[in-house]
C-alpha cells in the first residue's frame, strides 16, 4: 500500500497524522493494509459523532464496529487483523483514547 492520504481522514484528531499510525504499527509489528485504514477511519468517525459523550461505552463501540464491518465478518474479522484488539489497538493507531474497560491488564485481555 502507498502512503495514506491525510485528506482521507476527515475525522482524525487534530494532532494525529497517518504517519503516527505507521509508527505505532511498526512498534507493534503490524503491517497496515487498506482494511486497517478503513477501521481507523471508522473509529475516528465514531468518536467524532460521539464527541459530546463524556465517556464512550465499549459495548456500543463494539456493536458499531460489528455492524460497520458485518459484510467482512464483523468483529471476528477485526480481531483477525488487530491481534491487539480492534478497539484497543485500533484506537492506538487512530490516535484515540480507548473507552474504559477496553484494556484489562489484570486479565491480559483487550477489546
Amino acid at each position: 500500500m502507498s502512503e495514506p492520504d491525510p485528506t482521507r481522514f476527515p475525522n482524525a484528531p487534530a494532532d494525529w497524522t497517518p504517519e503516527d499510525a505507521l509508527r505505532v504499527a511498526s512498534k507493534e509489528a503490524l503491517k497496515l493494509t487498506d482494511e486497517h485504514w478503513d477501521a481507523v477511519r471508522a473509529l475516528q468517525e465514531y468518536y467524532a459523532r460521539h464527541a459530546d459523550v463524556p465517556m464512550l461505552n465499549k459495548r456500543d463501540l463494539h456493536d458499531a464496529l460489528d455492524e460497520k464491518f458485518h459484510a467482512k465478518g464483523g468483529l471476528r474479522h477485526l480481531y483477525e487483523i488487530f491481534p491487539g484488539g480492534p478497539i484497543a489497538q485500533g484506537c492506538r493507531l487512530a490516535g484515540l483514547k480507548p473507552p474504559e474497560g477496553a484494556i484489562d491488564k489484570a486479565f491480559g485481555s483487550v477489546s
